[in-house]
């Protein structure tokens, strides 16, 4: 019986191990092996392995651009996420039951859209003649449409937009547990509103501001819809030149090069990321 006891726990999540075999290990690992072989013309992968696919994306400048590009982006979304979602989960953590309900369901509406819609509206939104430009003009603040379709910058409101969700409710969970009487301990001593904030709050909620920063960054890394869209052909990214290479080019191996090490730098920086905070804040905070 004690034996049983001890194994219950492995029969138990043994289906979802297998379901995670096959649907996340297994491919990864198929597209690991696909770019250890070079690209054939007439059957999409030569029968010899080899290292060229790497070499070739790490010493042209082309993909460089396009890495530093995709990075950048998924930085800044991240830093805007953080600035805007950690005071907005704030406020909704002081809020009461009935307007805090009301607040979750604006929080959690861009979850309940489909990303192609939501993409699509902003592309209304930020085109020449938009509803932006056509308020801005209106008023007077610009005499010509700003151009923020097929932009950066574009690509940068579109995504926050989609993935501030992420970051205020893994705050939020995280609010939860923080003490209202330190706040109240820091306010009776003379902290004012901002000291209490950076000195109290923000060192207890960090475990979900790192939880929400990791899942927006691997998010607008790995986002193709919203730069598709939004960024059109040319403002390449790294998810927009793997769909290129793997049905407008052919070249397989290449493709699935380029996903490699889209997975393997976010998994670089996640982890590198969890421990540089971690160690940090309880060094500041010590």
């Amino acid at each position: 019986m004690k034996d049983q006891r001890n194994t219950l726990p492995y029969w138990l999540t043994a289906p979802s191990v297998l379901v995670m075999l096959a649907l996340v290990a297994l491919p990864l690992v198929l597209t690991l092996s696909m770019s250890l072989y070079p690209y054939d013309a007439a059957q999409m992968m030569g029968s010899t392995m080899t290292s060229a696919n790497y070499a070739e994306v790490l010493s042209d400048d082309y993909f460089h651009v396009i890495f530093v590009r995709t990075f950048g982006m998924a930085f800044l979304v991240t830093l805007i996420c953080i600035v805007i979602g950690v005071p907005e989960a704030y406020v909704l953590s002081r809020l009461s039951s009935e307007w805090r309900a009301v607040s979750m369901v604006v929080v959690l509406g861009p979850l309940l859209i489909s990303v192609v819609v939501r993409t699509l509206g902003w592309a209304v939104l930020l085109g020449s003649e938009g509803l932006i430009n056509k308020t801005l003009l209106m008023i007077g603040l610009i005499d010509a449409p700003i151009k923020m379709l097929y932009t950066f910058t574009g690509v940068v409101i579109a995504l926050t937009h989609v993935l501030m969700p992420f970051m205020v409710l893994a705050v939020w969970a995280s609010l939860q547990k923080l003490d209202r009487a330190t706040e109240q301990a820091a306010e009776s001593l003379g902290a004012n509103m901002f000291t209490v904030m950076w000195r109290i709050v923000f060192p207890q909620v960090i475990p979900g501001v790192l939880s929400g920063g990791l899942i927006v960054f691997a998010s607008a890394a790995s986002a193709f819809a919203t730069p598709a869209i939004i960024g059109g052909r040319r403002l390449k990214v790294v998810p927009t030149t793997i769909y290129d290479e793997f049905l407008a080019n052919l070249n397989w191996p290449l493709g699935a090069t380029i996903a490699v090490l889209l997975v393997v730098i976010v998994l670089t920086v996640s982890l590198l990321a969890n421990r540089l905070v971690e160690r940090r804040w309880k060094q500041v905070f010590r």
